[in-house]
């Protein structure tokens, strides 16, 4: 594994385009740049000298037809009072977690490093929180100061709350969290969001330490 630097722009922009949490930095530049890994490489020599093409015709088909099933869900057809049947859509879900797992399963500590502020990490290790917790996670919303909300599920309630919150989106979720305070502070917040999703003291302060 070879280290790079790389200007806050470059950053800013591979940052952007993560597919998923935990994606890291090398699998993000290889998809952009649309270069194969060494392994699919080897595959696809393999398959071609061999005049598999049937093969690869139906991975191909296989790949667009998994990822048709993952865009949304088909719409449910309720039939209203008057016999006339209405399309309901439904809104993405979180992926379901298995309940054995915890956030540590879901913490990229390659893409942690990566961030150059804490504010950066601090978002990264509350959306892990939420992938694994999306149901539990409104109770976050009861985390506050004496004078200002630390959560909610938009950014105006916090503007509102106080000057200078700087509001920041919680990635891939519907809620909103200040980033202006400390990162004493932003530790003992982690902390709490821990401690609500029912994580233990010992469990909740090596959340704290990802910071």
């Amino acid at each position: 594994m070879k280290n790079i630097e790389i200007d806050e722009e470059l950053y800013q922009y591979i940052a952007t385009n993560t597919q998923f949490i935990g994606e890291s930095a090398s699998s993000i530049l290889r998809r952009l740049l649309s270069l194969e890994s060494s392994e699919q490489t080897a595959t696809a020599g393999s398959e071609a000298s061999a005049g598999n093409q049937q093969q690869v015709t139906d991975s191909a088909k296989n790949k667009v037809e998994a990822k048709a099933e993952t865009k949304t869900k088909k719409a449910d057809v309720n039939v209203s009072d008057t016999g006339v049947e209405k399309a309901v859509e439904e809104k993405p879900q979180p992926v379901a977690i298995n309940g054995n797992e915890t956030v540590f399963n879901y913490i990229n500590k390659e893409e942690l490093g990566m961030q150059r502020g804490a504010v950066g990490r601090f978002l990264l290790i509350l959306a892990a929180l939420y992938r694994v917790h999306p149901q539990q996670f409104a109770l976050v919303r009861d985390i506050r100061g004496r004078d200002r909300l630390y959560f909610s599920d938009n950014e105006s309630d916090l503007n509102a709350s106080g000057s200078s919150t700087k509001p920041r989106q919680i990635p891939d979720s519907p809620y909103w969290v200040i980033t202006n305070s400390n990162t004493t502070r932003k530790k003992m917040m982690l902390t709490e969001v821990a401690v609500s999703l029912g994580y233990g003291e010992s469990d909740a302060e090596k959340i704290r330490e990802l910071l």
